[in-house]
């Protein structure tokens, strides 16, 4: 079949699949019903009067060696670096794409801080011999791995998404998200996480889990896929085929996966066919051994993973993107062997090659030797500016649409139904009399909401005597407990296992919503719906049962 019809075949497949995905997202795993006023269909992205595959291909036959080789390379982007440096990097490269990292300068309102840069790239883009513009990327998971942490709706975390097991709230909270990064000029979010987390030891994935049991996994997946691509940024499925079954964290060394090939088809690879299903642009290759596979090859430069199983046994045609370049697995070679070896392995989109020139010429040298085939970067660059073409069928937002309280609202829905109390009452107030708000160090913030929202809700607080309520969040163990009549983890609830509070409770976030959430249930002023979507020791998932 020609490629054009093959391509449209697949779309429409995959709209298919996205139908099957909703109506399982109904009937499966007995998710709760949506909230009054959330659509359980998110409408689907506009259909382009002109098809993006033969935009690309038209633009591509015209490009020079150096201007496909730009429009595989994203470099990282500091946001609190000048914008004239950041100008300059895209115009010298041709880039294809940036990633946005940092965080916004002291004193700068975030929102018009970020669109401001944002529209100076694309203004820079648009100038060079590609006109088609730039993806702009960032890490916006929410939860602990969130690059825009302030002036923008605060999601909870992915796994307590997992807890609330909503997923047409999971779909409507991260259309309204989306929205905003759209507004502010982002167009590829680096998420979902589609990793089913597998020991309790997993520091590395922890909260930006959905959970541990792919049925779940995979229906949080899809809706996320479906809410963000439906307000005009591409989401990208990551880290494939799964980082949740390994200690080891991928930036300092190489996880391995030991797991069955069985075993990697029904747990890890269930999200991933339920993203592609979904219709994600976008995979993100992690840095790991599949031993089941292609031993002691990362994924992110094994031809195995990516062309025989994402590509072949997936069916998946959209952009392949790296994992960061300048993790250790990929740094055993240089920007440019590394870039030359992603590429032939089938990646499309090289994310943060340590060396940005280095990567480049390597790439221009692999070309000139007949190391790298053309044609095989042609495809690369016609992919990339295939998702470039669709993007542009979306109007951007506004900055109005930043911070919105609907946006604001669907997160305090997720954050409350996701409140999971795992031991302790089911009903009425977890403490009586006054208490006092005790936490590890460096949790400052939360006590204060979660000081105001008690008090707000009549629970006097104090600073002496009391009874205790303790706050344990990420990146904190067993040696920070204490003794407490309610402890509460703000992360994965695994600490509370070791807990000896009569009332253990899980908000799997941080956000001033989790801490509003806690407050409501601890001075009885609503029940805790959340389930854990991971098991906590011989604690059950909760305490009350449906």
């Amino acid at each position: 079949m020609p490629a054009g019809p093959r391509r449209r075949a697949l779309r429409v497949l995959a709209a298919l699949l996205a139908v099957v995905a909703g109506v399982a997202a109904c009937t499966s795993g007995n998710p709760r019903p949506g909230p009054a006023g959330v659509s359980p269909t998110t409408p689907p992205p506009p259909t382009p009067t002109v098809d993006p595959a033969a935009q690309a291909a038209a633009l591509v036959s015209r490009l020079s060696n150096e201007d496909l080789v730009g429009q595989v390379l994203m470099p990282a982007i500091n946001l609190d670096d000048p914008a004239d440096g950041s100008v300059n990097l895209v115009r010298t490269y041709h880039l294809g794409g940036v990633i946005l990292m940092g965080n916004v300068p002291q004193g700068a309102q975030p929102a018009a801080h970020v669109r401001q840069l944002t529209d100076q790239l694309q203004a820079a883009a648009r100038s060079m011999p590609v006109p088609a513009g730039l993806l702009i990327a960032t890490d916006q998971e929410y939860g602990w791995v969130t690059r825009v942490k302030s002036g923008v709706v605060q999601l909870p975390s992915a796994m307590a998404f997992g807890a609330a097991h909503r997923p047409y709230l999971t779909e409507a909270a991260w259309r309204g998200a989306g929205g905003e990064l759209a507004a502010l000029g982002i167009n590829v979010d680096f998420a979902p996480v589609a990793d089913v987390i597998g020991p309790a030891g997993n520091t590395v994935i922890g909260s930006r889990s959905y959970g541990s049991e792919a049925p779940g996994v995979s229906e949080q997946v899809a809706a996320v896929v479906r809410g963000l691509q439906a307000s005009g940024v591409a989401a990208t499925v990551k880290h494939f085929p799964g980082h949740g079954q390994t200690t080891v964290n991928s930036h300092v060394a190489l996880p391995v996966l030991a797991q069955s090939r069985a075993s990697l088809d029904t747990v890890d690879l269930a999200p991933f066919r339920a993203g592609i299903g979904a219709g994600a642009w976008l995979v993100m290759a992690g840095h790991l051994d599949v031993r089941a596979i292609d031993p002691g090859v990362p994924a992110s430069f094994s031809r195995k993973v990516l062309i025989d199983l994402l590509r072949g046994q997936l069916g998946f045609d959209g952009v392949i993107v790296t994992d960061a370049l300048n993790m250790a697995p990929a740094m055993q070679w240089d920007s440019g062997e590394a870039a030359v070896r992603a590429l032939l392995a089938g990646q499309d989109l090289l994310l943060m090659p340590p060396n940005v020139g280095a990567a480049r010429q390597g790439i221009l040298d692999a070309l000139a030797s007949g190391r790298l085939p053309r044609p095989r970067l042609v495809d690369a660059a016609t992919r990339v500016l295939t998702l470039k073409y669709r993007l542009a069928g979306f109007a951007r937002p506004g900055l109005a649409a930043v911070g919105a309280q609907a946006n604001t609202d669907l997160a305090a829905q997720v954050a409350a139904a996701g409140v999971t109390v795992l031991r302790g009452p089911c009903a009425g107030p977890l403490v009586t009399g006054p208490v006092r708000i005790t936490s590890s160090e460096g949790r400052g913030q939360q006590r204060t909401w979660l000081t105001e929202a008690l008090r707000a809700r009549g629970v006097t607080v104090v600073d002496t005597g009391g009874s205790v309520v303790h706050l344990v969040g990420y990146g904190d163990g067993v040696a920070d407990l204490v003794p407490a009549t309610v402890t509460v983890s703000m992360d994965t609830p695994y600490v509370l296992e070791k807990a000896t509070s009569a009332v253990r409770m899980a908000t799997y976030s941080s956000t001033r919503a989790a801490m509003e959430a806690a407050a409501a249930v601890i001075a009885g002023k609503a029940n805790a719906a959340g389930r854990s979507p991971v098991a906590v020791g011989a604690l059950p998932r909760t305490a009350c049962a449906a």
